[in-house]
């Protein structure tokens, strides 16, 4: 079993729901980006997902969108 069914799993048996955290690569930069996956963790999220930047992110929402476009900026790929 991989660490995310183990997670879920965990989780189910104490019914509980997860925290899923959502952050875009390179956002702002890499460094800034990096503290946040830590601090992420260190709060509680259960499980991290970490968007690859790139360049016409149209179906996912402004927030998003921005985020890769300051990303791409900084030549994260």
């Amino acid at each position: 079993m991989n660490r995310i069914d183990t997670t879920f799993a965990k989780l189910k048996q104490e019914q509980k729901t997860a925290f899923i955290g959502f952050l875009t690569a390179g956002d702002p930069d890499m460094d800034t980006c990096m503290e946040c996956v830590r601090e992420l963790e260190k709060n509680g999220c259960d499980i991290i997902e970490i968007g690859i930047p790139f360049s016409d992110p149209i179906a996912e929402g402004p927030v998003i969108q921005e985020a890769s476009l300051r990303a791409l900026k900084n030549n994260i790929t």
